[in-house]
């Protein structure tokens, strides 16, 4: 499986005209970036990545463009990023038409608070892991922005917990509320997903520490329906290095 973590930042890319060759094997005067990764599309049912939303370069360096989408099914893993293989059809509305999707009814779930349906809060969504190949979540992460995610770790929930989206919440089974965690100290020692939440806040209080880290804070809420969404995530700097690592993560995935 992977996860949208892993393909945050990614540079995409369009062969500069028809190529014989093996689209991975592209050198760069070969190619023409189309965007960064910045958010993993799902499909209406939450259930399902799509594509990804790419933050496209600036005009002149100045004036800002509309983000591109990239279905799941468009592309292969270069050398320096991910290569759309079916030309037009790979981006936007051509992409769009040709999957059927509702594209206003799709789901950006990085950053969207997360409640159980008799509405037990549970934080936000952080990460996802899906099968690059089908595009079929495994599992939902959730982070608790209350405390330091370093101390309480993940909620892990199942893709067959999702129950929808409501008013801005991803809406998952009661039961979601007693799941382990997947890290952090509090994971570690063994406590349950309450409990440890409740540690957190009284050593984050006894310390006098404002409660969640600035990363957390800066994601919150940017997970919404397409039709609604407005904000970016802002690219980082030292992109090129990461991407050995995911292109060994995306292999691995896809067997």
């Amino acid at each position: 499986m992977l996860k949208v973590s892993q393909l945050m930042r990614v540079m995409v890319y369009m062969p500069k005209r028809k190529e014989t060759a093996d689209l991975k094997t592209l050198a760069a005067n070969q190619l023409t970036p189309v965007g960064q990764i910045r958010q993993v599309v799902f499909a209406p049912n939450g259930l399902e990545v799509v594509g990804f939303l790419l933050r496209r370069p600036d005009v002149a360096g100045m004036i800002k463009r509309d983000d591109a989408f990239l279905a799941l099914d468009s592309f292969v893993v270069g050398q320096d990023g991910l290569v759309a293989t079916r030309g037009d059809e790979s981006l936007d509305e051509h992409a769009r038409d040709r999957l059927g999707l509702d594209w206003d009814h799709c789901i950006l779930w990085t950053g969207m608070d997360a409640k159980t349906t008799d509405g037990k809060q549970l934080g936000w969504v952080n990460d996802a892991s899906f099968s690059p190949k089908t595009g079929k979540v495994e599992a939902f992460y959730i982070s608790d922005g209350s405390v330091g995610q370093a101390l309480v770790g993940n909620l892990v929930i199942p893709g067959d917990m999702l129950r929808g989206y409501r008013d801005g919440y991803m809406l998952v089974d009661p039961r979601a509320a007693q799941l382990s965690l997947d890290g952090g100290l509090a994971a570690k020692a063994g406590e349950g997903y309450a409990r440890a939440k409740q540690g957190g806040k009284e050593v984050a209080s006894r310390a006098g520490k404002v409660a969640g880290g600035a990363v957390e804070k800066g994601a919150r809420g940017l997970g919404r329906a397409i039709g609604k969404a407005k904000k970016a995530v802002k690219p980082k700097k030292g992109t090129k290095g990461m991407f050995g690592a995911f292109m060994d993560e995306y292999k691995k995935a896809s067997k």
